[in-house]
């Protein structure tokens, strides 16, 4: 069987590396697109237009092309792992089964420091929002509220989470093709300075410092799409399921951010002119479709970030803490699963409670948040890179340099770069994490037979 997992021609399944199937199979590729996308968040660049086009130099849609570009050699290496691993777990089980246990716990500690703040983070970015449209009701009220309503829907199942995307995903498409149509309609009849290709490129203002720049800026605004990975255990039609949804969900999320941040540059070529870049792209809808416009916008991403993100990154993290609980590597009660729902309802339950702890303590102060999720998932890719190598050419011997050698060095290159220009408060944040996590992992070497420390 061993063959089989290295080539991957063949699907392998949870049986043959000693799992039983618990949870309810029932996800399609559409599926998987659609909570991607709801992960992505399609209106996503609505809510950091201003700080975005103001790095870029104008240049924003080109930002973001570069940065479905440069997601794209690590979404194939995502999708390679998840056919020879159709495991929950996502980089935990892909590391540890393509590298080493030790390794595969490492890389599991650290994209949970990504994954249990993310639904916290976006809390709190809603529930401040609401507070500017609502100033009377307290904050934390609505905390409570977004956290209740995500938990019951995850606990419900992942096919009753699914229709919830769904109906999240079409009300922000709704909205995104309100915005392009009054756009597009506004420019063509005198709004800004007509079609241009600035907000792809400005002779004056490019240069190889930009580029670098706008990589990092555009890599992280597609974290997310990995989130698919963890699905891997509730998925039909076999072990291509994922890594279709995952290239289909990056590209299409792609083609919308540039087409509504293209479109948005020309609707105001001037950037500089913003008062506030928190609202720049409120301003832009504003110029076309009136106040209508502004509050549809500001009230679609509130929503988009509350419900839809954050349910997707909830289900997401409790699959994560499921998989390495059922290997042992995290408290046993973490692997169980609601005999009526089949889902990793006790995983999903602590996140809630983490997710409420974190958003009241970082409530007024959500960039040091922001500042610890990107670490934990830049450095997962890094070994998800290191993995293919390892698992397919290493151990293999696989002659498909492309996909298992260029494509994972290209990926390596593009997330390490971003890495060294992440902010120093993030990195020192991401080591003290590592080594907790080393430390707890000694404790479970020392304490546990079945736990295995192969360096």
């Amino acid at each position: 069987m061993a063959a089989n997992h290295i080539s991957g021609p063949h699907d392998v399944s949870l049986s043959d590396f000693g799992y039983q199937q618990e949870l309810d199979r029932t996800l399609s590729v559409k599926d998987l697109v659609i909570y991607g996308l709801i992960f992505m968040v399609p209106i996503a660049p609505m809510g950091i237009y201003g700080s975005v086009i103001s790095v870029s130099h104008g240049m924003i849609a080109l930002t973001y092309a570069i940065g479905m570009v440069a997601m794209f050699f690590t979404a194939l290496s995502y999708g390679q792992m998840s056919r020879a691993f159709p495991i929950a777990g996502s980089v935990y089980t892909y590391a540890k089964l393509g590298i080493n246990k030790t390794i595969g716990f490492l890389s599991g500690w650290m994209i949970i420091l990504d994954y249990i703040f993310v639904p916290a983070l976006l809390y709190i970015i809603s529930a401040n929002s609401i507070k500017s449209l609502l100033p009377g009701v307290p904050t934390w009220i609505w905390l409570v509220l977004f956290i209740g309503i995500n938990t019951l829907i995850n606990v419900r199942g992942i096919e009753f989470t699914a229709i919830a995307n769904r109906i999240f995903l079409a009300g922000e498409l709704i909205v995104l093709a309100f915005f392009l149509v009054l756009g597009t309609y506004g420019v063509m009849h005198g709004v800004g300075n007509g079609f241009t290709l600035k907000p792809f490129y400005d002779a004056s203002q490019f240069n190889l410092n930009f580029v670098m720049t706008a990589t990092s800026v555009a890599v992280l605004s597609f974290l997310g799409f990995d989130g698919i990975s963890t699905l891997a255990e509730e998925t039909t039609g076999g072990n291509k399921t994922v890594g279709q949804g995952i290239m289909w969900s990056l590209m299409l999320v792609g083609v919308l951010f540039i087409a509504q941040t293209y479109l948005a540059a020309l609707i105001v070529p001037n950037w500089h002119s913003f008062g506030d870049l928190d609202t720049a792209f409120y301003v832009v809808a504003g110029k076309v479709g009136g106040p209508f416009l502004t509050y549809l916008t500001t009230i679609a991403t509130i929503l988009s970030w509350g419900f839809a993100n954050a349910l997707a990154a909830q289900a997401a993290i409790s699959r994560i803490l499921f998989g390495m609980s059922r290997d042992h590597n995290l408290p046993k009660a973490l692997a169980k699963v609601h005999p009526k729902f089949k889902t990793p309802y006790v995983s999903t339950l602590l996140v809630a409670i983490i997710s409420l702890i974190v958003g009241l303590i970082f409530m007024n102060n959500s960039g040091i948040l922001s500042e610890i999720v990107n670490c934990g998932a830049l450095t997962a890719f890094l070994v998800i890179h290191v993995a293919v190598v390892n698992h397919f050419l290493i151990k293999g011997h696989s002659h498909d340099y492309w996909h298992h050698l260029i494509v994972p060095m290209i990926g390596f290159a593009v997330i390490l770069f971003v890495m060294l220009n992440l902010d120093s408060l993030a990195k020192e944040i991401g080591a003290a994490w590592l080594v907790i996590g080393l430390v707890y992992y000694g404790t479970l070497r020392l304490t546990q037979r079945n736990t295995e420390m192969n360096l």
